[in-house]
């Protein structure tokens, strides 16, 4: 089968890395992937590809964005590959009726928004796929969690450079400011010098876009400038997807928050595996439940959801401890989600 996938072109993203692995795989059961587009010098290990005829199947991955191509491209690619063979992947719930978390975040601003995404994807294609674990009640909706686990991924002490921080959060401040401003922060502030550098990799932390409202809602990228200088927070740029592993090894704790939308829909995304190919110990501010479902019990002990600064200065305290717990659900995530199921997986979502 020859699957090309039209997305966004993004290198520090998530979704750039999990189709870079399916290009990877691919090969060894007989099947092509590549990405369409020219080739992009800052992502080199994707391979790209305009050359529509090449190929019989189209997966539409969206974001929170409707990334187009052009309209003599995209006749082009409707024309030569059936509806049938068509799908799309929607990452961030954009299919969804509008839902609103908390009032605050949000998947469409109005039923306006919702309708328009709607109509672009019944355009494209039957079937739309999301990254969940859950069934839904809309069969036009099939689940496939589409992120996978490699444990050759898997960053070894003796590879990884020296501990520049004790914690560290990687990842846009993208809806991020509830659980980080309002959870996180606090806790850290009464024993903040108990901890070493902390240190916070990703756009819009200490800054709004500079594009302005043009980049998104503004209470998106909320934040609290003077709160991160005051706990000696360092921010730094963002890093390409090939980085992340390695970045994330610099820290002996990593954060892992979700977008509160795509945590209520229950959304899986690659951060759910990357975090634990770091020679780090993850903590999850993540629902027990949907923990428990991807990592398996023993993430129970990696949850930080209650005494937040008490369970900080415990991984800090007793990190042979956690370690053994990262173990365990490594060999949990190795079982049962490489990249070899998940592209069996894809190959049998998309019709014959």
């Amino acid at each position: 089968m020859n699957i090309l996938f039209v997305m966004k072109h993004r290198g520090n993203a998530g979704n750039t890395h999990a189709v870079a692995n399916y290009i990877r795989v691919a090969p060894k059961y007989g099947h092509n992937v590549a990405m369409y587009g020219d080739p992009q010098p800052h992502l080199p290990e994707i391979k790209f590809s305009k050359d529509i005829k090449s190929f019989d199947r189209a997966a539409y991955l969206f974001e929170s964005e409707i990334y187009r191509l052009n309209r003599l491209e995209e006749v082009a690619m409707l024309g030569t590959i059936p509806r049938e063979h068509r799908m799309i992947f929607d990452m961030d719930g954009m299919y969804n009726p509008v839902t609103k978390v908390d009032d605050y975040d949000f998947n469409h601003a109005n039923e306006r928004e919702r309708e328009r995404w709607q109509e672009y994807f019944e355009t494209l294609a039957d079937n739309v796929m999301k990254p969940t674990l859950a069934k839904s009640g809309n069969p036009r909706i099939r689940p496939m969690t589409f992120y996978g686990y490699d444990a050759a991924l898997e960053m070894k002490p003796e590879q990884a450079s020296a501990k520049k921080y004790d914690i560290m959060h990687l990842g846009h401040n993208w809806w991020r400011w509830r659980d980080i401003g309002g959870k996180l922060l606090p806790a850290i502030e009464p024993v903040r010098e108990k901890i070493g550098e902390i240190g916070f990799i990703g756009l819009w932390w200490d800054r709004p876009p500079a594009e302005g409202a043009v980049a998104g809602p503004v209470a998106a990228f909320e934040s609290d400038p003077a709160l991160i200088e005051r706990l000696r927070i360092k921010t730094e740029e963002s890093v390409l997807y090939t980085d992340v592993v390695r970045k994330m090894s610099e820290a002996k704790i990593n954060i892992f928050t979700q977008r509160p939308v795509l945590h209520h829909l229950k959304h899986i995304t690659l951060k759910y595996f990357e975090i634990f190919y770091a020679d780090s110990i993850p903590l999850l501010m993540l629902d027990e439940e949907i923990a428990r479902e991807v990592y398996g019990p023993a993430s129970r002990e990696l949850m930080l959801r209650e005494n937040i600064g008490e369970k900080l200065l415990d991984a800090l305290a007793r990190p042979e401890h956690y370690r053994e717990v990262v173990a365990t659900v490594r060999k949990h995530l190795a079982a049962n989600n490489s990249y070899d199921k998940r592209m069996a997986e894809l190959v049998s979502a998309i019709p014959v």
